[in-house]
């Protein structure tokens, strides 16, 4: 059994900072997955989440997996740096004026070079762009990168509450 502690947190208005520059070094782009398979979804999600025990999706029946990732209030965003995956995130609008970031994260070759911060900010800023928003929300936990927490509330979030867990 292992025991871990959830955050959820919100963010009720657009925050003041501008929209971020890319960090130095690579030229990158990142691109809008319209309907993507199955695959693409469980590669990226495998190749971000492997270190931090992401597990829960891949117990998702194809049926629930499909429903989830394909649906048409559901937008992936793939970073690319040099020609490859370097990470993504997911903004989960199926609720009326709610946008949740259901996940972001690099993949172990990219942590540490800004990219983490440049992809949150960028997450943020389209969410607030989407028509009707009034909340945005992420949740964290304690297996994820160490500085995920404070990375979400350094871009805006503010934790609501927490919530202790277990998992196999």
């Amino acid at each position: 059994m292992v025991e871990y502690t959830v955050t959820y947190l919100e963010m009720t208005a657009r925050p003041g900072y501008p929209r971020p520059h890319q960090p130095l070094g690579h030229t990158a782009a990142l691109l809008h997955a319209e309907k993507p398979p199955l695959w693409y979804f469980l590669d990226l999600y495998r190749a971000v989440g492997a270190q931090y025990d992401w597990t829960d999706r891949l117990s998702d029946s194809e049926e629930d997996l499909r429903a989830f990732v394909q649906h048409p209030d559901m937008a992936l965003y793939t970073l690319i740096i040099q020609g490859w995956s370097a990470g993504f995130f997911m903004l989960d609008c199926r609720e009326a004026g709610l946008c949740d970031l259901a996940y972001l994260g690099l993949v172990p070759e990219r942590l540490g070079q800004g990219y983490g911060k440049y992809l949150l900010q960028e997450a943020v800023h389209m969410g607030w762009d989407i028509p009707g928003v009034k909340k945005l929300t992420v949740n964290t936990c304690t297996l994820d990168h160490p500085r995920a927490l404070a990375l979400y509330q350094s871009a805006g979030f503010s934790p609501v509450r927490q919530e202790q867990m277990t998992r196999n």
